[in-house]
């Protein structure tokens, strides 16, 4: 028995197989790794048309992608290397190892979509700071409590301070079990 797994390629929903869904990564990783960083339209485009593929390979929503689905998807898209040459990690890369990055990597203070009880305050300052998001939320109860902070304070900072932007992975998956 193998587990699947939920996958968005291209805006589209899947249910691969484990082993279609390494595969499918890792072609779409290296073909991503070839392409310049401003050309977020092409990897769009080439993640759209791997996802039509599959599409027309499967017929309905429920059944699994499987590994041979995948092969031959990438079959037809072509290797990686006729996307071109891979390109060096740049200093600016942040995600390359063995990396130093020239600048300093800008930090922004976002409402947290991963750890809020509220609003998502306490949390992105938490992060922010590095900090224990539960020491955040504490020191910000007792200083409401004790007038150092005014609820209209934090009722603002909901209103300015952003959500932290989604972050977008060409394949986001969930397992399933």
């Amino acid at each position: 028995m193998k587990e699947t797994v939920n996958a968005n390629i291209g805006g589209e929903a899947f249910i691969l197989d484990e082993d279609a869904c390494r595969a499918m990564r890792d072609y779409l990783d290296d073909i991503r790794s070839r392409l310049s960083e401003e050309d977020a339209e092409t990897r769009d485009d080439i993640e759209r048309a791997v996802a039509e593929i599959l599409r027309e390979r499967v017929a309905s929503s429920m059944r699994v992608v499987t590994l041979d689905i995948v092969r031959a998807a990438i079959a037809r898209m072509g290797a990686p290397e006729e996307f071109g040459a891979r390109r060096e990690a740049s200093p600016h890369d942040a995600t390359a190892p063995g990396t130093t990055a020239q600048e300093p990597v800008k930090h922004r203070l976002y409402r947290s979509r991963s750890d809020r009880s509220i609003a998502g305050i306490c949390g992105g300052i938490a992060e922010f700071f590095d900090l224990d998001p539960t020491l955040v939320r504490f020191l910000t109860l007792l200083l409401i409590l004790f007038g150092g902070l005014s609820i209209w304070v934090y009722a603002i900072l909901w209103i300015i301070v952003p959500d932290q932007p989604v972050r977008r992975n060409d394949i986001r998956t969930d397992t399933k079990r």
